[in-house]
C-alpha cells in the first residue's frame, strides 16, 4: 500500500532503479564516449520532451548500448553521430516520439477541434 503511494507521488520505482542502472553503466565506458553520451542525454533531457518515464529510461539504455557496442568494436564517437551531432539526436529521439508530451497536447486539439466541428450544422 505505502509503495503504491509512493509511487503515485514520485513515480515509478522500477523506472527510477532502472535509470540508477544506466547511470552506473555510462560512468563505466571510456572517457569521451562517457562525455559524449552525458552531452547527448543533456539535449534529450531538455528538449526530448518526454513525459513518459518508461519512453525515457527505454530511450536512453538504448542509446547506452549503441555506445558500449561501439565501444566494444573500437567505433569513433564522430562514426556514431556523424557530422551533425544535432541530426543523429534528433534522428534518434524521433524513435520515441511516442513519450513526448507535445504528442498528448497534439491529440488534445485536434479532439477538441474534432468535437466542436462535428456540432456545427
Amino acid at each position: 500500500m505505502a509503495a503504491k503511494w509512493i509511487e503515485l507521488v514520485t513515480g515509478p520505482l522500477e523506472q527510477k532503479k532502472q535509470y540508477r542502472q544506466y547511470k552506473a553503466r555510462s560512468k563505466a565506458l571510456p572517457a569521451n564516449y562517457r562525455t559524449a553520451i552525458e552531452a547527448l542525454e543533456r539535449y534529450l533531457m531538455h528538449f526530448g520532451a518526454i513525459s513518459n518515464s518508461e519512453t525515457l529510461v527505454r530511450m536512453l539504455e538504448d542509446l547506452l548500448d549503441l555506445f558500449e557496442q561501439s565501444v566494444a568494436d573500437g567505433t569513433p564517437v564522430r562514426r556514431i553521430v556523424g557530422e551533425d551531432p544535432v541530426e543523429f539526436v534528433e534522428t534518434f529521439l524521433a524513435n520515441y516520439a511516442e513519450g513526448q508530451w507535445i504528442n498528448k497536447e497534439r491529440k488534445r486539439l485536434i479532439d477538441a477541434i474534432d468535437s466542436v466541428a462535428g456540432s456545427e450544422p
